[in-house]
């Protein structure tokens, strides 16, 4: 019997793209989540579409004294563990607003980072198992529209290449996935190109896959690979002057 997946951030919408993704495979599913009521109707609807075992747990990514606990009460130990938790508020408001540029400092990268280095320690004493974190394009250079957001991604981006690092010899995959612009609630409102944007199923079926053949980073649009390569070797005297 396959030991379960547990995705962090599970009320997201890629959250339920991936969880659906998995379930459809046979996968048992953890869900985690703050608000642990508003998994319920997810819980039921895989139970029923999928005919899987599903548990639901709450989950605070700010609250990381309770991250020790939280895997120690989990009924059973996953083989995955997928971090699906984020947040992008208004660059503005946070340039004005030290107390949610520090929130989005803490979602996007302390709470992340800690709740996987306790997994990894679980998944290395055990010898398999892997982590998933999902970081973000737009940790890959600082910009004036979202540099605070960008930066606790860039930190993320930095803790998966070591974790992966550290553990290579181990069994234990790391996978850095960097979407690139997705549609989902937290991109509501925005204008987004349609060729550059996938949606939250696209997401979940490029993780399902490079989990598969074991992969290390993944685009899930390959096109912001070459994306970014530009915008990395933009001399910084001209990229002070474009607007970004």
């Amino acid at each position: 019997m396959r030991a379960p997946v547990l995705i962090l951030g599970a009320t997201s919408d890629m959250g339920r793209a991936i969880a659906q993704r998995f379930a459809a495979q046979g996968y048992p599913i953890q869900l985690a989540a703050r608000q642990v009521s508003r998994l319920e109707p997810d819980k039921a609807d895989l139970e029923i579409r999928y005919g899987v075992a599903v548990s639901v747990h709450e989950f605070d990514v700010l609250a990381v004294e309770t991250h020790a606990s939280f895997i120690q009460q989990l009924p059973e130990q996953p083989a995955i563990v997928i971090c699906v938790v984020g947040f992008m508020p208004e660059q503005k408001a946070c340039e004005q607003d030290l107390s949610l540029t520090l929130e989005v400092m803490r979602t996007n990268y302390e709470g992340p980072a800690v709740i996987l280095s306790l997994f990894a320690n679980v998944f290395e004493q055990r010898g398999f198992g892997a982590l998933v974190g999902i970081s973000s394009v737009a940790g890959e250079r600082g910009r004036a529209s979202n540099y605070f957001y960008g930066s606790a991604k860039a930190g993320f981006t930095a803790f998966l290449s070591g974790l992966r690092h550290r553990l290579a010899k181990s069994g234990i995959q790391v996978l850095t996935v960097l979407p690139g612009y997705v549609k989902t609630r937290m991109t509501e409102g925005m204008r987004l190109p349609p060729l550059l944007t996938a949606q939250p199923q696209e997401v979940a079926n490029a993780i399902f896959t490079a989990i598969e053949k074991k992969k290390d980073v993944i685009y899930v649009r390959p096109i912001w690979r070459w994306i970014m390569v530009i915008i990395r070797w933009i001399p910084e005297p001209l990229f002070k002057r474009l607007s970004l």
